[in-house]
């Protein structure tokens, strides 16, 4: 850090001093490793309010959505309270909370420990984003070279090189393009059967982790598509039941998986000094589900939301006086997306079960 002023550094290491004296991992990393930061890459699920500035119907910067964040402070995030990038970090121990990239607040110190990329509403096929104006993987890519510029002006290039390697990078999508583009819209049903629709998506995943891995990223977590015929929405809309999850949707998503698993292996060994790994949040989801009495909840068919049917993003408002007052019975919080309570379980098994990969 030779050629950095006597501030810059002070800021610096001032800056992790205090990180380190006020985070403590909830889960020991193995081997003396290190992950400095997190970076999320996806759709709504980890999007953390890079929304909250598109001209789209897929944002929620607004009441219920929030109710249970900071005192009922509506950020962005899909859910009552935190999502799953918030509850990765903490429970590194890295930070409490994971910010939006694009959010106006970002502090350069932020980019020390991780952002998050994501945007609600996209997806590995490049329809997806286009359908609901918001921001698709190449964009999200465009925004990660910015922020190696801008942590490369903070801290220079070797620090940034090693934040790089040792973050854990996480990419989350495939709901959209399943659930939406190609169930619910029916845009690519005329030109693709659910193999080749899989293998449109698996292609698009395959090339977006060749470009990290080649910008500098070495820990890089791909989560399953999950059991998308049991969220609310498709039980109404894509032929399941109150009883029971939709068929096809589900079927889709395991196509989809057990394409996207085996590409991850051969990633994992063939990109050198790469850990390219397949989490699967298909099963842990299903469960939860099937299951919900098992963790503590009572309902698992619909969402706190308004009739918890079909409510989501703009639909799921202050307007409707239906929404629940006890969201942590719930599964979900809208008829798409987790509760705060939800999310916390899920994220506690993948972090349990898959640290040991990445380092």
């Amino acid at each position: 850090m030779e050629h950095f002023s006597l501030s810059t550094k002070f800021f610096f290491f001032s800056f992790v001093f205090t990180v380190l004296c006020s985070s403590e991992a909830v889960i020991q990393i193995p081997n003396n490793e290190t992950v400095p930061a997190v970076i999320m890459f996806g759709d709504s699920i980890v999007d953390t309010g890079n929304n909250n500035g598109l001209t789209s119907v897929v944002k929620c910067d607004f009441l219920p959505y929030g109710r249970d964040f900071n005192g009922g402070m509506p950020t962005g995030r899909f859910s009552n309270g935190k999502v799953p990038s918030d509850f990765l970090v903490e429970e590194l121990g890295i930070k409490e909370l994971l910010p939006a990239y694009r959010d106006p607040s970002l502090q350069p110190k932020d980019l020390l420990t991780g952002v998050s990329f994501a945007s609600g509403g996209t997806g590995y096929d490049p329809l997806t984003p286009k359908v609901v104006s918001v921001i698709p993987l190449s964009e999200q890519l465009q925004d990660f070279k910015q922020y190696i510029g801008k942590l490369k002006g903070i801290v220079g290039e070797e620090r940034t090189n090693f934040i790089l390697a040792k973050s854990a990078v996480f990419v989350v999508a495939s709901s959209n393009d399943i659930a939406n583009t190609y169930f619910l819209t029916g845009i690519r049903k005329a030109e693709y059967d659910i193999p080749s629709y899989a293998d449109l998506l698996l292609n698009s995943a395959s090339n977006f982790i060749k470009e990290l891995y080649g910008l500098g990223a070495r820990r890089i977590g791909v989560f399953s598509a999950p059991p998308l015929g049991c969220v609310p929405s498709q039980r109404l809309l894509v032929g399941g039941s109150e009883t029971e999850c939709a068929k096809q949707p589900n079927q889709a998503s395991q196509v989809f998986n057990d394409k996207l698993s085996r590409e991850l292996g051969y990633l994992n060994n063939n990109l050198p000094n790469a850990k390219v790994v397949y989490i699967d949040v298909y099963n842990p989801i299903l469960d939860l589900v099937t299951n919900p009495k098992k963790y503590g909840f009572e309902i698992a068919n619909k969402g706190c939301c308004g009739t918890g049917t079909v409510e989501v993003a703009i639909l799921c408002n202050q307007l409707d006086h239906h929404t629940c007052t006890d969201d942590s019975k719930y599964v979900f919080f809208d008829s798409y997306h987790p509760t705060e309570k939800a999310y916390k379980i899920i994220v506690n098994q993948l972090i349990t079960k898959y640290i040991y990969n990445f380092v």
